[in-house]
């Protein structure tokens, strides 16, 4: 009998983790299926006025390998006529950290014209990247650059903020392996935090702040 009873409780032990396997999947495969029909390779990725370049950490004032590539991505698709603005979105939160200027430098070295890149100084994660570009740039139709791992996020959340988003990704996969699986692992996790974000709250980003018209500008000019 003990024997009998022990082995209902490990079935229900079980059945419950198995549950929660499930649920926990569930916003993986929003933030994948959602995204899966707007993410594409930069020569098939669809013409959109701006790039949203999301940052990626700096170190000594410059981009990390992992922005420098999301960076070189957005030259590529200002050169290919793919977008005419470049809106970089990082964290400067502090005065001795300032990611979005870093990544403007960045891209004017790479040959983009300086009336062409616009920053936003208040993008402290990805839904505030998002929503900032909507509310705040008034950007209505966006490629989103990152890394391939972030891409599904980064698009979904995006899309929900009210973005027509498209995305475009940075392959690390060949020469940063180990960092990558670690990317889609995390990503995983965020994907939990994403559907409270896009789906539930809809938070204000940290910093909201007034209307700025640079995007604007840039795209007249």
């Amino acid at each position: 009998m003990g024997a009998f009873l022990r082995r209902v409780r490990w079935k229900r032990v079980l059945v419950v983790v198995g549950l929660l396997a499930v649920l926990a999947s569930v916003p993986w495969v929003w933030v994948r299926t959602s995204s899966a029909p707007y993410r594409h390779t930069a020569a098939e990725v669809p013409e959109a006025p701006v790039a949203l370049v999301l940052g990626a950490g700096i170190r000594n004032g410059r981009p990390t390998p992992f922005l420098a590539g999301r960076l070189d991505v957005a030259a590529d698709l200002y050169h290919r006529g793919k977008v005419e603005v470049l809106l970089v979105s990082g964290d400067n939160s502090t005065p001795d950290y300032d990611e979005p200027t870093a990544m403007r430098t960045y891209l004017i070295g790479r040959g983009v014209p300086e009336r062409a890149v616009v920053a936003d100084y208040a993008g402290l994660d990805t839904w505030d990247s998002c929503t900032r570009a909507k509310r705040v740039f008034g950007v209505r139709r966006a490629t989103v650059v990152t890394q391939e791992f972030h891409l599904p996020r980064a698009v979904a959340l995006c899309r929900s903020a009210g973005l027509e988003a498209f995305g475009v990704g940075h392959e690390t996969s060949r020469a940063w392996a180990v960092t990558t699986a670690y990317g889609h692992f995390r990503e995983a996790v965020a994907s939990i935090k994403a559907v409270w974000d896009g789906l539930v709250a809809k938070p204000d980003p940290r910093f909201l702040g007034p209307e700025e018209d640079g995007v604007t500008r840039a795209l007249r000019d």
